[in-house]
């Protein structure tokens, strides 16, 4: 099995210890996610990028040595193929602006909640899923790759629809090796068959699962849905 079909390999840079563990516990709580190395500055996160080709990379600013704003100019100078969220206390404008003009899809602000950097890991996902592989885009697919990073890492969801309950799909169904119906989740979490029903459908439509239709009995076929990792 390829990496890419096992998860999302990332690589943590950040020279505390402590934040090192309590991101790397953040991180893996949220499928497909899987920290595969930890570097505790810059230089060896530079060495480790190019050995390991992460898909994403973490990374923090204030280090000492190589710090994190030179530690991005160097995977960019090198051409890495890769991409970078920063969790750093580093607010000033200046900072915020220089690393996103050198490419970073998201900014996470010391200290912070762990809804904002699993929200971030989700944006990532999907953006993820949908810009890898062949093919095209239309500007519609465009515009939604765009907006999970420019509504400060929220998707604004369709009327009718709430977070809390999609994210409740959402982990019912990572946790789930099989692809499900709307009936079955609707009953594992205890909602309308027809809410569930939408709730997927918008999943599906974004890119978040993947859909099978199963044939077969009396009656129409039934959409079964199955998280893409």
């Amino acid at each position: 099995m390829s990496k890419k079909q096992q998860g999302i390999d990332i690589l943590l840079i950040e020279d505390d210890p402590m934040v090192q563990e309590v991101n790397r516990q953040f991180i893996e709580a949220v499928p497909p996610f899987q920290v595969i190395d930890i570097a505790s500055d810059g230089k060896e996160g530079v060495h480790l990028a190019e050995k390991l080709a992460p898909d994403l990379i973490i990374l923090d600013i204030y280090m000492p040595g190589l710090n994190g704003m030179d530690t991005l100019k160097e995977i960019r100078k090198h051409a890495f193929d890769v991409d970078v969220i920063v969790i750093t206390a580093a607010n000033d404008k200046e900072m915020v602006r220089t690393m996103f003009q050198n490419g970073v899809v998201d900014y996470i602000l010391k200290p912070f909640k762990f809804e904002r950097l699993q929200q971030s890991l989700i944006n990532y996902k999907t953006y993820h899923s949908q810009i890898n592989g062949e093919g095209a885009l239309q500007q519609e697919q465009v515009d939604g790759l765009i907006g999970s990073y420019v509504k400060e890492g929220v998707k604004e969801l369709p009327k009718g629809l709430n977070q809390q309950t999609l994210d409740q799909i959402l982990q019912f169904l990572q946790q789930s090796e099989c692809a499900l119906s709307a009936e079955q989740v609707a009953d594992g979490i205890g909602m309308a068959r027809v809410t569930a029903r939408r709730y997927l459908e918008y999943l599906q439509k974004i890119g978040e699962v993947d859909i099978e239709i199963q044939y077969g009995g009396i009656g129409r076929p039934v959409n079964r849905y199955k998280m893409k990792w």
